[in-house]
């Protein structure tokens, strides 16, 4: 399999993915911490079914020392004891902001669960990082990218 166009390859597509990087520095320097950040991606690209993304992102938990469990079980979060409080917030937030065309937007309580665990600008990293990981997931998507390649760091 072979993704139907090179983005890297296209002067257009260099350049957005380029500010998608910024965008995630932005969102790396709120203090939102990494794992969350890594378990929301993780959580995002199971629902989109992005492939590419999801081998990018356990790796990249895994090898910042994220646990085979709780890498195992992202998809079934909130029968899993091993999340905390907080990341099963940021993990709600990700599925109804994923979500959106279901309908339900994002219920008050999901927010407020959210605001309790993070602070402002936390909060704004995490709704830039679900965001973000939604459109890397949807160009993914489109571009059939393929999966099982990727190597820890191999982008920057």
């Amino acid at each position: 399999m072979e993704a139907r166009i090179n983005l890297f390859g296209s002067p257009t597509g260099t350049k957005v993915i380029k500010h998608f990087g910024a965008a995630g520095k932005a969102i790396s320097d709120t203090g939102l911490p990494f794992a969350v950040q890594e378990l929301v991606k993780i959580r995002a690209s199971q629902i989109n079914g992005c492939g590419f993304c999801l081998d990018m992102h356990t790796k990249d938990a895994e090898a910042a020392g994220e646990t085979s469990q709780r890498l195992h079980m992202v998809a079934a979060w909130r029968e899993a004891k091993v999340f905390t409080e907080a990341e099963r917030a940021a993990l709600a937030l990700a599925e109804q902001g994923t979500r959106i065309a279901d309908g339900s937007g994002v219920p008050d309580e999901v927010w407020r669960e959210a605001a309790k665990h993070y602070d402002e600008e936390q909060l704004t990293g995490l709704v830039a990082l679900i965001a973000l990981i939604n459109a890397y997931n949807r160009v993914n998507v489109l571009l059939q990218q393929p999966a099982g390649d990727y190597r820890v760091g191999m982008f920057g």
